[in-house]
């Protein structure tokens, strides 16, 4: 099916009204999205995150009348948004991702690879992980740094905390490499449900990957255990939880923490820093990831 699309540069200000404007005017769908590369970083409670140059894009199937629609809109607010009206040729998006979804290195032993490819080194360590409504499939520059980070570990032995599990990847990857066994932690049920899925796939046993939500009586036997706490979340969870990840690791224990941009990581370190000495291990495309060892 073809579909049309008018597009809208907008503020802030004005975002809402036209969203509203663009769904009374019978779009389908109305999407917001930074038009100047322009993070948003945490949100307070309550508050939506918008971009000082937002492009808003409205959905409307292809018989629509657009200049109809052009009506029906705030003629005021039309004047500077460089309106614009464009075919959208359907496609099967899911096909589109399987095509450029491919096997990516990590380090020196780790590749995933999503399971409708031949491994490109099937003596490697071969994580099979196909993309899903969790977070977390290695194209995310904090998620690959945690990967790296990793591969460089000495993993045989260990147990594993992710905190903060999305897809698994990361407690799947370690238990790959080498690791005893491993406790994921994440708010979302739907998360859960995806770590567990990824691990079978991986042929990792239920007995090895144990998934819970953030206060479940489990945690417990795990504190003071962990030889790897690793947590790819945000730079403010990260300092709220501070207390409850290093309280996860052993003596000697390792701590990885990414999610937050270079900006970010002075703030960071210094929060840790009266308990634990945390350095930059890693950088990707603005943002880092930290690693320290427990005394």
């Amino acid at each position: 099916m073809t579909w049309l699309q008018l597009r809208l540069d907008t503020d802030p200000e004005h975002a809402t009204t036209l969203e509203d404007a663009l769904l009374e005017a019978g779009a389908v769908a109305v999407t917001l999205e930074d038009n100047a590369d322009e993070p948003v970083l945490e949100p307070g409670v309550g508050e939506t995150p918008l971009w000082r140059q937002t492009r808003l894009t409205g959905l409307f199937p292809a018989d629509t009348d657009m200049q109809a629609v052009l009506g029906m809109l705030p003629e005021a607010l039309l004047a500077d948004c460089n309106q614009r009206v464009e075919i959208l040729e359907d496609k099967d998006w899911e096909r589109e991702w399987i095509r450029h979804y491919q096997p990516m290195r990590f380090g020196r032993r780790l590749w995933v690879c999503p399971s409708w490819l031949e491994p490109p080194e099937p003596e490697a360590v071969n994580l099979l992980l196909d993309p899903g409504l969790a977070f977390g499939t290695g194209t995310h520059p904090t998620t690959a740094l945690c990967l790296t980070e990793l591969d460089s570990l000495d993993l045989a032995g260990a147990d594993i905390v992710d905190y903060g599990c999305g897809s698994g990847i990361l407690a799947v990857a370690a238990l790959k490499l080498g690791a005893r066994q491993a406790l994921g932690v994440d708010n979302d049920p739907q998360a859960l449900d995806a770590s567990r899925d990824n691990a079978a796939r991986n042929g990792v046993a239920s007995d090895d990957f144990t998934v819970v939500l953030p206060g479940d009586g489990a945690i417990g036997a795990w504190r003071g255990r962990a030889d790897v706490v690793v947590a790819n979340i945000l730079a403010g969870p990260l300092a709220a939880l501070s207390e409850e990840l290093l309280g996860l690791l052993k003596p000697g224990g390792t701590l990885l923490l990414s999610g937050l941009l270079d900006t970010q990581a002075e703030a960071l370190i210094a929060h840790y820093q009266p308990t634990l000495q945390l350095v930059v291990a890693g950088e990707k495309e603005g943002w880092v990831c930290l690693r320290g060892e427990t005394p």
